[in-house]
């Protein structure tokens, strides 16, 4: 799988991540503890942390592993958020993040879309999936949006390490090549 470096939408631009990105990453979400509730990393609490988090993503996709795009604004090249494909053979698992003052907008749902199409056009791919927290309503929302069908809960699933060391239970939702 080669992933373009580039994805552009009506109003976003999905391009891969710079070590440069670190201060805007950390300012507009990665210590944002509201943002990070649900996911599986604590906030940062130095700017090292999101240095470190960009060079494992530069390594991740080197490897082939997984592939971040940086979630910025047409019209200026503000940084809001992430998203990510991390391919599992024929199955491919989504994941992303985005900041707090653009909840509600609907720019994750055009993000999550944009990434979806691109990866369930390649012909080896057949499953896009992803999960969020039974609580999350806002993440199943997106997810709903970019055209996955929620399949089930994933019973003690994943830590959230920001709500307790216990896994918790996650819906999965996926689009599927092919599937109505």
């Amino acid at each position: 799988m080669r992933p373009p470096g580039l994805l552009e939408t009506d109003r976003l631009r999905l391009r891969r991540p710079l070590l440069e990105d670190a201060a805007a990453i950390f300012t507009a979400y990665a210590q944002d503890p509201e943002v990070t509730r649900y996911l599986t990393w604590r906030p940062h609490r130095r700017l090292g942390a999101t240095r470190d988090f960009l060079r494992r993503c530069a390594e991740a996709r080197k490897e082939g592993a997984a592939f971040p795009w940086a979630v910025t604004l047409r019209p200026d090249g503000r940084l809001i958020g992430m998203v990510e494909i991390r391919p599992a053979g024929h199955r491919v698992e989504l994941g992303y993040v985005l900041a707090r003052p653009y909840w509600g907008h609907g720019l994750m749902t055009e993000a999550a879309r944009a990434v979806a199409d691109w990866t369930l056009a390649q012909p080896e791919v057949h499953r896009l999936w992803a999960v969020c927290d039974v609580e999350n309503l806002a993440s199943a929302r997106v997810l709903e949006k970019a055209g996955m069908t929620r399949e089930g809960v994933l019973r003690g699933w994943i830590v959230h390490p920001n709500l307790g060391p216990t896994p918790r239970d996650c819906a999965c939702f996926a689009r599927v090549k092919g599937a109505r």
